[in-house]
């Protein structure tokens, strides 16, 4: 699993993701299990540079068969958000390799097991997870997004909050992006579900791969 650490040149960024990540990490260290698969855990720094080294980690995992599945998760507080999940099963964009699509019934169904909306994203490599389905890679893979540049429609601030009309996250690249620019609500819940995900794999894989 992964988030970013750093974001372009010239603006700061939360790193909600990356900071979820190593926050579980350390709780997993205190955590006793039997039988259990390795979860690895990654921070991408910036841009072009993150791509590069995305890019050679994932060939390199892939030569040596090590990653069973990969959980992305880039931004996941945004202060306008909305429940993304990664679309894996290719409904509104690109379909990820086989068993990405148990991913995000996973995820589907922990936010329906709170009653909660969410709805699919576009899995079209943009983000950290591009390397890991790339053609000759195959990796499954999926994850929790809340949005970036995107601008909030009318029927997603009826169902989630927020501004229609302005971006998930006004300060998406921009100097005002701070620790102050999170939705705490948001963050909280995604770093259970965060947790959840993690968890379950970590003890079986088998619903992604079969294994």
């Amino acid at each position: 699993m992964g988030g970013r650490t750093a974001t372009v040149r010239g603006a700061p960024l939360t790193g909600a993701g990356a900071v979820t990540a190593v926050d579980l990490q350390l709780g997993l260290g205190n955590t006793s299990t039997s039988g259990c698969e390795a979860a690895d855990f990654a921070g991408f720094p910036e841009g072009n540079i993150a791509l590069l080294q995305r890019g050679t980690c994932t060939f390199e995992l892939k030569a040596e068969n090590a990653a069973a599945l990969y959980l992305n998760f880039d931004m996941v507080g945004s202060p306008n958000y909305v429940r993304f999940v990664y679309d894996g099963s290719g409904d509104v964009g690109p379909a990820g390799p086989a068993g990405s699509t148990a991913i995000e019934d996973l995820f589907n169904g922990f936010y329906a097991a709170r009653g909660l909306a969410f709805e699919p994203t576009a899995f079209d490599g943009r983000s950290d997870y591009g390397p890991f389905i790339a053609e000759g890679v195959d990796i499954p893979a999926g994850g929790l997004f809340t949005g970036a540049e995107g601008i909030k429609t009318l029927a997603q601030r009826d169902v989630y909050g927020g501004i229609a009309g302005q971006q998930y996250d006004p300060c998406y690249h921009a100097a005002c992006d701070t620790f102050s620019n999170n939705s705490n609500e948001v963050l909280d819940l995604n770093a259970d579900a965060i947790a959840f995900a993690t968890l379950t794999y970590a003890m079986d894989t088998s619903s992604v791969n079969g294994a």
